[in-house]
């Protein structure tokens, strides 16, 4: 008899819409007779007042749907890559990246103008630090005010004047059909976004009868350009609170470019550090391990 998968998801719409998009790729193949969906609550969803400042350590977003592996209520979990902890627990890993969306950022404005002609002391609404220390290193006047929830929730929270405009991934926007207005900013000047973010990654048990169904969607260039920068990540020794973006891509498929930004100190914007560096694509890992050393 061919086993179901179950595929464990958080369940805000997006994280549905993710899954939704995982699940459709592997449909029709002759492995399994059935693949489900099953929601879980991560730690971070547990706690929506829960200010960004005051979420330590790795895995408020993670840490649960690699538990449902663990546990066999699931053989599979499906994540935005950008939230995986920089380490996976024992025995689990990464056995598929779907193609990655478009990785950058985007700033909403409550009335749709142009962000960069925001007036000064303008409510900018991220939990990011990341976010945050970009934005403030290109415009020190802006306030930056913390913001939880998804993707709808920090719409909604614009749309009742919280702030004046808020920082999403423009990938998110997208899946949800939102886009429309949303500001990308620039990742090389402006703000380079979070390790991994705009590809969904596929967690499973390594050797086991799903990783071998599911590593078939993997896309090579989206692992190379998420494991180049997850690597600089783990190689700083910091998880998704980490003040650090880096961004990979494949420069006529056979070198990877790598930029990254990255805050060292306290000050919001102060001494913020930018690299770009390039190098054979053979040799992405060690060209993260050089990204990181030139960033501390």
């Amino acid at each position: 008899m061919r086993p179901a998968i179950r595929a464990a998801t958080r369940g805000s719409v997006l994280a549905r819409r993710q899954t939704e998009l995982v699940l459709a790729r592997l449909r029709g193949r002759e492995f399994v007779a059935e693949l489900t969906a099953v929601e879980v609550q991560a730690a971070g969803d547990l706690a929506p007042d829960t200010l960004p400042e005051a979420m330590a350590g790795e895995g408020w977003f993670s840490s649960a749907l690699e538990r449902s592996l663990a546990t066999g209520d699931a053989e599979l979990a499906v994540h935005s890559a950008k939230d995986l902890p920089s380490r996976l627990a024992a025995g689990m890993g990464v056995a598929a990246y779907l193609p990655r969306a478009d990785p950058r950022d985007a700033v909403v404005t409550a009335d749709g103008a142009p962000w960069r002609r925001l007036p000064s002391r303008a409510r900018v609404a991220t939990g990011s630090p990341r976010r945050a220390a970009q934005l403030m290193s290109v415009r020190p006047d802006l306030s930056i005010v913390p913001i939880r929830g998804n993707v709808d929730t920090r719409l909604e929270r614009l749309a009742e004047g919280a702030a004046d405009a808020v920082v999403v991934a423009l990938a998110g926007l997208e899946r949800l059909g939102r886009a429309a207005g949303a500001q990308p900013l620039d990742p090389y000047r402006e703000c380079t976004p979070a390790p991994a973010q705009g590809a969904i990654a596929v967690e499973a048990r390594r050797g086991s009868d799903a990783w071998v169904f599911v590593e078939s969607i993997d896309d090579p260039a989206t692992r190379l350009c998420c494991e180049t920068e997850r690597a600089v990540l783990a190689h700083l020794g910091g998880g998704c609170r980490l003040p650090l973006g880096v961004l990979a891509e494949t420069v006529a498929g056979e070198r990877v470019r790598l930029t990254a930004a990255f805050l060292p100190g306290s000050g919001p914007g102060v001494g913020l550090r930018r690299r770009t560096s390039e190098g054979p694509a053979g040799e992405a890992l060690q060209l993260a391990a050089e990204m990181a050393r030139a960033l501390r």
